[in-house]
């Protein structure tokens, strides 16, 4: 993988990463992601030209925006070159961190060893502990501030409840802080639809992504995606003022999103009506605008054995969506189920990453057993019954220089205190390396 990173410790990694997710959640102060927001609308304002004359501070805030969206924005140039200032920095820097903690307790003969093994000899030395468990944290917390995994639960279930409980107005606002679509005159039905759509989308971006890109480049990796989704999110709408400042943002996230999302939607299917997903994902997702979502969301919907897209109002305009999924119009309870599914497929892919993890440490043993045999079934051979054995040849001493041919005999003339004193019979080497921990000596 590209963190350099042994896959059995990777698991190990992403299963705590996870679990430091479930238990804090988001931080409700100084968030990572919140803090990269603002610094990313920091650099829009100043790279993405505006026509002067904007309102700012205006108590219709809706209407600000609107108004600021309808004004032209700025080329493609100025959006790579924003995006390249807002993301790069901050993941060159815990790059480079890492690699400078990895050289020093020499993760080059980490990936010659049994990963576990040597993961137990590193930290049980103190030189080499003393980087280790750095960069071992730096992974941990990257992925941990990437995850959004028990924010899904957190920012659904508030809604499901306020249902449950006949509070349709509470439900709406809650609804509203999770999508940008219009949510005042939603219904019960409409409500539920929103939010499951949500889980599923976010499910891939929030999760799953960052899971698959952890897995490729560590904690690195999870950041790259995380801050693209997200200027994605910030950056990645077709108005005036973002369709050009923001086409690099909707491509990078685009080409970064491909595989995740697919394998998100198959995830979905395996794991729910199967038949169902995979004909909903066949048959619905190219009619959906989103290369990414479409599979996620039809797949997903099929999975549920829901009917959602269709209908829905943005900034006041009603419009009608390609359909996802078959079956019953979302309710209530239908929260909890997109959400446990959300749930099972991170339980799945964590486990799939141990269980490969446990193949390589598996593999890692079996290396030098097959090493080891294989040194003594080349060994010198024993000459057969009657047969004489052959001698190395010496060059003889009377001044004429001989050539001499491994395993002739020797020169007639040749007294055995004239041949080398010092040769030592061709043996093949079974040494192994003696300072890779985990390779048995």
């Amino acid at each position: 993988m590209l963190s350099g990173i042994p896959l059995a410790w990777l698991g190990m990694l992403a299963l705590a990463g996870v679990a430091l997710d479930m238990l804090l959640g988001e931080p409700r102060r100084w968030h990572p992601l919140a803090g990269f927001g603002k610094l990313a609308n920091a650099i829009e304002r100043r790279l993405n030209r505006r026509k002067p004359g904007v309102p700012v501070g205006r108590a219709d805030k809706a209407q600000a925006t609107k108004d600021a969206n309808a004004e032209p924005g700025a080329g493609r140039a100025a959006g790579i070159l924003a995006w390249s200032l807002a993301v790069l920095p901050i993941v060159v820097l815990p790059c480079l961190a890492l690699a400078w903690l990895q050289h020093q307790f020499g993760m080059a003969a980490v990936a010659a060893a049994i990963p576990v093994t040597a993961l137990r000899e590193l930290l049980a030395e103190p030189g080499t502990a003393r980087y280790l468990i750095p960069a071992l944290a730096v992974h941990i917390i990257l992925l941990y501030a990437c995850l959004g995994l028990r924010s899904l639960r957190d920012h659904t279930k508030p809604i499901s409840d306020a249902l449950r409980a006949g509070d349709l107005a509470t439900a709406r606002t809650l609804t509203s802080y999770i999508v940008s679509r219009d949510t005042a005159d939603a219904s019960e039905s409409d409500v539920a639809k929103a939010g499951v759509e949500s889980l599923l989308e976010n499910g891939n971006d929030a999760v799953f992504g960052t899971l698959f890109w952890f897995a490729v480049a560590g904690g690195p990796g999870a950041l790259l995606f995380r801050l693209a989704n997200t200027l994605d999110a910030m950056w990645g709408y077709r108005n005036p003022r973002f369709n050009h400042f923001g086409w690099a943002a909707a491509r990078i996230d685009d080409l970064l999103n491909w595989f995740p999302a697919r394998l998100t939607a198959c995830s979905y299917a395996l794991l729910g009506k199967t038949r169902l997903a995979w004909q909903c994902w066949r048959s619905q997702a190219p009619a959906w605008p989103s290369p990414n979502a479409g599979p996620v969301m039809a797949a997903g919907a099929g999975a549920l054995g829901l009917a959602l897209g269709r209908e829905a109002s943005y900034d006041g305009v009603p419009e009608v969506r390609p359909p996802l999924g078959m079956g019953e119009p979302a309710k209530r309870e239908d929260l909890g189920r997109a959400w446990r599914l959300v749930w099972k497929v991170t339980v799945l892919w964590v486990a799939l990453l141990l269980l490969v993890g446990a193949l390589q440490e598996t593999a890692g043993f079996r290396r030098p057993a097959q090493a080891q045999q294989a040194g003594g079934m080349t060994g010198t051979q024993q000459p057969a019954s009657g047969q004489s054995s052959p001698e190395p040849a010496s060059a003889a001493s009377s001044g004429a220089t001989q050539s001499a041919v491994v395993g002739s005999p020797p020169a007639a003339n040749t007294s055995p205190a004239q041949q080398a004193p010092n040769a030592a019979p061709a043996t093949p080497r079974t040494d192994m390396p003696a300072d890779i921990p985990g390779v048995p000596q």
